[in-house]
């Protein structure tokens, strides 16, 4: 595997890169950096599938799932599938 894959965060709609504030918030109050733990709240676990473009810090407050604000992950996991390919079928872990 090469080293050198481009993983880009920006909103899908805007193209407004995370600051690495804590611009969402939780229903259960708590506020945090959602780009820090995958969509997951640090309090209360819940895992968002939508993240919203913070509008106060520049974004367009669109709605988007959140794995549409990664980009470069197809080409991340068509790699990593190339290299997982090219091990041979009778390796096995000891």
């Amino acid at each position: 595997m090469t080293n050198d894959l481009f993983l880009a965060i920006y909103c899908p709609h805007c193209h407004w890169e995370p600051d690495g504030g804590a611009h969402w918030q939780c229903t259960c109050g708590c506020v945090w950096n959602t780009f820090a733990t995958a969509a997951v709240c640090p309090r209360c676990q819940r895992r968002w599938r939508d993240t919203d473009c913070p509008p106060r810090p520049g974004g367009c407050g669109a709605t988007s799932p959140h794995l549409d604000w990664y980009h470069g992950l197809d080409e991340a996991v068509a790699e990593l599938m190339e290299t997982a390919l090219a091990v041979p079928a009778n390796v096995c872990c000891s």
